[in-house]
């Protein structure tokens, strides 16, 4: 189907502004769409798909176009990856576009270095090398580069996962249950769940499977003291919060006001009463010092490069670096040390990242235990099966795009 040239020079001016990576793309893309109201949700769907699918593939994009502008990277981006054909596009086609347009759709990839076939920097890909064998990162890169699907989550204090999955399918939607975590549901597409009334009424929330489990794994109790240490916008605590059956205690601590006051709608939508968001303005402050000794969880879900994440938001892989890595390792070691003075004797602290590094993840832990003899840590899998959740795991957790459907997550358990 051929094109026509308002959304093409929108996409053009929308990954312009995106290749700053001065900002992350889903801002970058909001404020362009909300100072473009003219466009459609047809253009305003061709257009972010079209800029998302050239940050996820913009090495190979690269390659086949060296050299190319932010128009010619979306045209071979059409062209050579999302499968439109030459006379589609020959209507948008400036003066030599066209034998230009050829010669990147002839160009082989089988020559091209391990990191452009990944779609990765080289120093990423150099670093995934200390975790992973090459096919192995190349199969990451594949599940890496694809959009991700809307998991939801079932607040079982609202409605009970078959319910929901009843009432999505009668609603015209293609659901299915999540492979691992028993609230979970998967949905095909992109339908507007934010305006159905199970959304409305806290019965679902929009959540990946990956966050969903290590809820599981913290595993709190009904009558227990619970901390989630970087709450951010509370999702964890959600989940935390119904598996107590909103009894007990969770703080939910973040050093953002505006991350813990988008937390807030969500919580009234929950109908938990047991979560106490608490601002604070870092992992010492008074409110968290108060608590030491005396929680039985803890949550770390510390700040990360979001690597895990590159399904969603592949900037990521551009504007993260080796000095941010270097900065977020310090602070996930201060926040690591800080969260294990609040564990009671016996409790359990999760340390989570969205993050596939070795160094932001089991370096981290090596390191605390180490410097921490009187902990210890705890096995995974076998705390999961205690669960009776069928995922398999071993001494940590690390769930990966194209093994688990899921964003890449790690989590290990300590006890004191």
């Amino acid at each position: 189907m051929p094109f026509v040239h308002a959304p093409l020079e929108a996409a053009t001016t929308a990954l312009n502004l995106v290749l700053k990576f001065d900002r992350p793309a889903d801002s970058v893309l909001h404020d362009f769409f909300r100072a473009q109201r003219k466009l459609g949700a047809h253009d305003r769907a061709f257009i972010a798909e079209t800029v998302y699918g050239v940050l996820r593939r913009k090495r190979t994009v690269e390659y086949v176009a060296p050299g190319a502008t932010p128009r010619r990277m979306v045209l071979a981006y059409l062209a050579r990856i999302a499968g439109s054909s030459v006379r589609d596009l020959t209507s948008l086609l400036r003066p030599g576009e066209q034998d230009w347009l050829a010669r990147v759709k002839a160009v082989g990839l089988e020559n091209a270095p391990l990191p452009i076939r990944a779609d990765l920097p080289d120093w990423l890909f150099e670093r995934l090398l200390d975790g992973f064998q090459e096919s192995d990162i190349l199969s990451l890169a594949r599940g890496l580069n694809q959009p991700a699907p809307l998991d939801l989550r079932v607040n079982t204090l609202r409605a009970t996962r078959e319910e929901v999955l009843k009432q999505l399918t009668a609603a015209g939607m293609h659901v299915a249950p999540t492979p691992y975590s028993p609230v979970g549901i998967r949905v095909r597409g992109r339908p507007a769940i934010n305006r159905h009334a199970l959304y409305t009424t806290g019965a679902i929330e929009v959540q990946d499977e990956g966050s969903q489990l290590l809820g599981y794994l913290v595993a709190p109790r009904p009558h227990e003291l619970i901390a989630d240490f970087c709450a951010g916008a509370g999702g964890k605590s959600l989940v935390l919060g119904m598996l107590m059956r909103s009894h007990g205690r969770i703080y939910a601590f973040d050093t953002s006001t505006a991350r813990l006051a988008r937390f807030k709608p969500r919580l009234r939508r929950s109908g938990l009463s047991n979560i106490h968001p608490r601002v604070v303005a870092h992992e010492r402050d008074a409110p968290i010092k108060r608590l030491a000794g005396k929680v039985d969880r803890v949550l770390v879900d510390a700040p990360c490069s979001g690597l895990g994440t590159l399904r969603r938001n592949p900037d990521l892989k551009w504007r993260q670096s080796p000095q941010s890595i270097e900065e977020l390792m310090s602070k996930q070691a201060a926040i690591l040390s800080s969260a294990a003075t609040l564990l009671k004797p016996g409790g359990r602290l999760v340390y989570a990242t969205c993050s596939f590094l070795p160094e932001e993840n089991e370096g981290i832990v090596a390191r605390f235990l180490a410097e921490h003899p009187r902990y210890r840590q705890l096995h995974c899998g076998e705390l999961l099966k205690r669960q009776d959740l069928a995922l398999e795991a071993g001494q940590n957790l690390r769930l990966l795009p194209h093994l688990h459907g899921t964003d890449g997550f790690f989590a290990a358990a300590i006890t004191l």
